[in-house]
């Protein structure tokens, strides 16, 4: 049956005017999954980390069956919390991949302290590291230490996708977000950095947003207030003014601090509706080596070398050393090196020889112009002497 015209057109309006259909919850990755997998096998050891056997007696639990905070009792436990029963995805991974995670647990994590680069990244390849992108993990526009000069979102960055191409943060547009947009102005530029700041002021016709007209808008990185005319005046007048960027905790934001956060950033965790310093050298298995410390940083760390003198250090210098190396001793509270040469019992015996103290060593030298034997150091005169007392050489056998 046909609709009358009059009829048609109702119904289309009426179509028109319906909301649209909620869009399905959009599918996450396999990296995101692994992400989330990782995230709460090390929310696991948080949660553990001050448990023990629970039998009674943990001294006698801890050395007949090693220690809890390593053992395989504790990985179990880790392991039963990582998934929820109706999380089918979650579980399919965990049982398609918990040899992986026993490896890394019991002979693995103090070689690769990082659990997702090793299991998400390197192992199972479903990521990339940050700064990098796509299949084979090649480096963002602008490099991974600062993809898009720090000004965007490289396309793909952290995963196994993308183009590595960038999405710059709203004032900075270009390839490697470098350029400013039209209002706004190059505040400081080098070899590394660009920043671009909003003008204001140009004309009579901006003015600033007055908080009264309750106008903050959250737009990607950066947020601004919405620009729009005010009542009660012309049209050619609009309010418009523009804030910082987000704080360096966000990686999204509606406001500038870090309360502010929709999305933390890499490196910083929402405690209590505020995104906070994740303390990466406090972790349980340090990420650094044995011969390195750890120096937390805003959403980062790095990992130093210790001072020469020291096997193992929990800081900068000889007084932060965990133990000396051979050659140093223990002094006011930091390594110091032993002069062998200046101990009562000389290291150096033979008769005319010179003692040289060297960092952490020493070294025997005969002075110059001796000549140095097994057992002393010859003058050049008694040298002389000695080869002149020798006997003749005996004729040789066939002059007899």
């Amino acid at each position: 049956m046909r609709l009358p015209r009059r009829a048609a057109l109702g119904l289309l309006s009426l179509l028109l005017l319906l909301p649209p259909a909620p869009e399905a919850a959009k599918k996450p990755t396999p990296c995101q999954r692994c992400r989330g997998l990782v995230d709460k096998f090390n929310q696991g050891l948080v949660d553990t980390a001050k448990k023990n056997f629970g039998g009674g007696n943990t001294a006698w639990e801890e050395k007949t069956l090693s220690k809890y905070e390593s053992s395989e009792i504790r990985l179990l436990e880790i392991l039963e919390g990582l998934c929820e029963s109706s999380d089918f995805e979650c579980n399919q991974m965990l049982e398609a991949q918990e040899e992986h995670l026993e490896a890394w647990w019991l002979q693995l994590k103090n070689e690769y302290p990082d659990l997702f680069e090793w299991f998400c990244v390197k192992t199972l390849k479903l990521c990339c590291s940050p700064g990098t992108y796509g299949p084979d993990c090649l480096a963002c526009q602008g490099g991974s230490q600062r993809p898009c000069s720090g000004n965007g979102h490289c396309s793909g960055d952290g995963s196994r996708q993308g183009d590595g191409s960038c999405r710059c943060h709203v004032g900075y547009q270009g390839p490697l977000c470098t350029d400013c947009m039209d209002g706004y102005f190059s505040s400081l530029r080098n070899e590394t950095h660009s920043v671009c700041t909003v003008r204001t002021g140009l004309s009579g016709s901006y003015t600033p947003c007055r908080l009264s007209l309750g106008c903050w808008h959250g737009m990607g990185h950066v947020w601004i207030r919405n620009t729009h005319t005010q009542p009660g005046y012309s049209s050619r007048v609009r309010i418009a003014a523009f804030s910082p960027a987000c704080d360096e905790s966000c990686k999204t934001c509606s406001g500038p601090t870090n309360r502010d956060c929709g999305e933390c950033e890499v490196g910083w965790v929402l405690d209590e509706g505020v995104c906070v310093d994740v303390d990466e050298c406090a972790a349980e298995t340090p990420p650094c080596s044995a011969e390195q410390f750890c120096k937390n940083a805003n959403g980062s760390y790095t990992c130093e070398e210790c001072d020469s003198s020291c096997v193992g250090c929990t800081g900068e210098g000889p007084g932060n050393c965990k133990e000396c190396i051979p050659g140093y001793v223990r002094e006011h509270g930091q390594c110091a090196d032993v002069d062998e040469c200046s101990l009562a019992e000389k290291p150096c015996v033979r008769k005319n020889e010179n003692c040289y103290n060297t960092p952490g060593s020493y070294v025997c030298v005969c002075p110059d112009g001796f000549e140095e034997t097994e057992d002393a150091c010859v003058p050049p005169a008694e040298a002389e002497a000695t080869e002149e007392e020798s006997p003749t050489q005996l004729p040789a056998h066939e002059d007899l």
